[in-house]
């Protein structure tokens, strides 16, 4: 069984390297790295890493997710989001906690949410 790591780096399952294509629905534990394309679904409880020269256009479920690369849809992280200089997300992101470097192209919109319920004010 796959322990779960903060960083995610120890537990790659696996890697669509440069010059792959693949095209469907992607489920997976630990973190997986896409280096080639991608095209579809990921659903997971682990990390996504989006490495440099990437292209992915798909709708993303993840626990935590790091962009270096190029995706087009749209980006849930459970935990968290790193958009490293150089990317460019075409998509909305809803996610806890949001790093986003310098230099990065993003195009769409941020919800954020602590995953607290919401502290309700009192009816005057």
């Amino acid at each position: 069984m796959l322990k779960k790591s903060n960083s995610g780096a120890n537990n790659i399952v696996g890697l669509l390297g440069k010059g792959t294509q693949f095209d469907g629905k992607l489920t997976f534990e630990g973190t997986l790295r896409i280096d080639g394309t991608f095209t579809g679904e990921i659903l997971t409880n682990g990390a996504l890493v989006v490495g440099e020269g990437a292209l992915v256009n798909a709708e993303v479920k993840a626990d935590s997710v790091v962009v270096c690369g190029e995706v087009h849809g749209n980006l849930n992280a459970a935990t968290k989001m790193e958009i490293k200089r150089g990317a460019k997300l075409y998509g909305n992101i809803s996610t806890p906690s949001l790093i986003i470097d310098e230099g990065v192209i993003f195009e769409g919109s941020c919800h954020m949410e602590d995953g607290k319920p919401s502290r309700e004010e009192p009816d005057s």
